[in-house]
């Protein structure tokens, strides 16, 4: 086990009516004035949005409404929210949606107050913000565990690119997660939370070379396991409240660091599928995940078979055959695929949109080694060649 730093600061109200504590909670802080962020309609349509300004009002708390978040959140809407902030005195974000209304307010919250800074840079990693707008969200998407993770990931539409970086700034104040909130998620985004949920767990239980971390393989393990059981359930069962509850609990558990505690890894799917949903917007995050980490498992399996064998034989409950691992691993793969399957997601990039084309493969692993100057650590390095084989077998 390597040497971790731990820490989630991040205050969890967790269960039924808990969005309704927020303008309490908000005033506990202390702060004044609020940016409200979301997407689309969905929040109006449902009332959640009336709730919340409501127990706001309720507290004497300000607020300006800032919609229009879309799935795969852009660096030129979270501008607006920066130059929004700083012209409205704004000292709190609050986010209400999934992980890209989260991700957008983390950017806002860096950006506001760096006004001196091309907020792109902090993406490039050629700048880290030096303070931040503190933010809390209420979750209504079980995904990608941004609610309190210390990632972000924006696209800037100028060429395509979706990039992220963590940060301590990143870090919600608190999160609020209401199960109830995802019973009107459709069943494809549901199974795109899933897939997302597992990801975050997959890739650093596989995505490195450490050894000897068995209390850490013990707890993913049994979040993959409880996943796979609940999002069976959700996905046939909408509004059973305990199945949703356990994806909402662990799409913050799987992104939070727990489950690779004491692991060197590297998420080399999620890195590959950026630059998918970075070129083509439509995909769904999850998605191109579900349609590219099977054929990755099976390019890199044979450096690790071990590996990738007991996660068959724990998770996947393959009977583990001694005297030929690979073969174990690469059940335990298949069985995986029939998983995502079940579901109705996609397995193979063909099956995401007709606009994806073999001809941007090069394209995209040309960005994905951020032009032949980066390499991808991991079971196995993964070079431009590397990627683009992927790319290929995925298709």
């Amino acid at each position: 086990m390597n040497n971790f730093e731990y820490c989630v600061p991040t205050r969890v109200l967790f269960g039924r009516d808990t969005h309704r504590q927020v303008g309490t909670v908000i005033k506990e802080y202390g702060y004044k004035k609020v940016l409200v962020h979301f997407g689309g309609g969905s929040v109006k349509k449902s009332g959640l949005l009336d709730q919340v300004t409501d127990s706001l009002k309720e507290q004497g708390i300000d607020f300006v409404l800032f919609g229009g978040v879309k799935p795969n959140p852009t660096l030129s809407l979270a501008m607006e929210g920066m130059e929004l902030c700083r012209k409205e005195g704004i000292d709190f974000i609050l986010a209400i949606g999934g992980g890209s209304v989260l991700d957008s307010a983390k950017c806002i919250a860096d950006g506001a107050l760096n006004p001196e800074t091309d907020p792109w840079k902090y993406f490039l990693k050629e700048a880290a913000p030096k303070k931040a707008l503190p933010h809390g969200n209420i979750l209504t998407l079980s995904a990608s565990g941004s609610e309190t993770s210390l990632s972000c990931v924006i696209t800037n539409e100028d060429g395509n690119y979706k990039r992220g970086f963590n940060s301590p700034t990143h870090r919600p104040l608190f999160a609020i997660l209401n199960p109830e909130l995802t019973y009107s998620v459709n069943k494809f985004q549901t199974g795109c939370g899933t897939v997302d949920i597992m990801m975050h767990t997959l890739e650093r239980y596989l995505g490195g070379n450490t050894k000897d971390t068995p209390l850490t393989d013990r707890i993913a393990e049994g979040l993959l396991i409880s996943v796979m059981e609940a999002g069976a359930v959700a996905d046939k069962y909408p509004q059973d409240y305990e199945a949703r509850a356990t994806l909402m609990w662990a799409g913050s558990l799987s992104h939070n660091d727990l489950t690779g505690l004491g692991r060197e890894y590297m998420m080399q799917v999620h890195q590959l599928e950026h630059e998918l949903s970075g070129l083509y917007p439509c995909i769904a995050h999850g998605a191109g995940l579900s349609a590219l980490f099977c054929s990755w498992a099976r390019y890199v399996c044979e450096k690790d078979p071990m590996r990738f064998a007991q996660l068959a034989v724990r998770v996947m409950k393959v009977e583990m055959d001694f005297e030929a691992p690979l073969k174990t691993a690469l059940k335990g793969i298949d069985r995986l695929e029939e998983f995502f399957v079940s579901l109705g997601m996609p397995v193979s990039l063909r099956e995401l949109d007709d606009a994806v084309r073999e001809d941007d493969f090069e394209l995209m692993a040309e960005k994905c080694s951020f032009y032949g100057t980066r390499s991808l650590p991991g079971i196995m390095t993964l070079g431009k060649q590397e990627m683009m084989e992927i790319y290929r077998k995925a298709y």
